[in-house]
């Protein structure tokens, strides 16, 4: 389990995601080729693993994690930077059987870049806290 499986799971079964006109891509780590847009990568950028919990079998992880949007126009960009914030940020719970008491923290939106195949693209990173079984390999592992 790592926060980037989290991030895309609550992607993925968002609403606002689903019912958008156009169909949004998902990818973990890096998208295949010719991709279609618009499309939203979620990536790790580092995890922290604290001591083991008082509930023995679990471990408190906490995990940066980046969403790259990369749309055709700079509206649609900003529209889903702004459904991929509202999908994420908060409380969130139990999103899956390995990640229990999620919680999602926004850690900065970066800069407007030219994306690939002359897209547009921004980050946004959030600060992902998850409990998770202490025998789960740590995310980037």
């Amino acid at each position: 389990m790592s926060g980037a499986f989290a991030v895309a799971q609550l992607l993925t079964d968002a609403p606002a995601i689903i019912e958008r006109e156009r169909a949004v891509s998902i990818g973990l780590g890096r998208m295949w080729p010719g991709a279609p847009l618009p499309l939203l990568l979620v990536r790790t950028v580092s995890v922290v693993e604290r001591q083991p919990l008082k509930r023995a079998g679990w471990v408190r992880r906490t995990e940066r994690v980046s969403v790259a949007i990369r749309a055709e126009s700079y509206a649609e960009q900003k529209e889903l930077l702004q459904i991929v914030n509202a999908v994420c940020v908060g409380p969130k719970g139990d999103v899956r059987a390995d990640a229990q008491n999620v919680a999602i923290l926004s850690a900065g939106v970066g800069p407007d870049v030219d994306g690939p195949g002359d897209s547009y693209e921004q980050t946004h990173d959030f600060r992902v806290s998850y409990d998770a079984p202490v025998t789960a390999t740590p995310a980037g592992a």
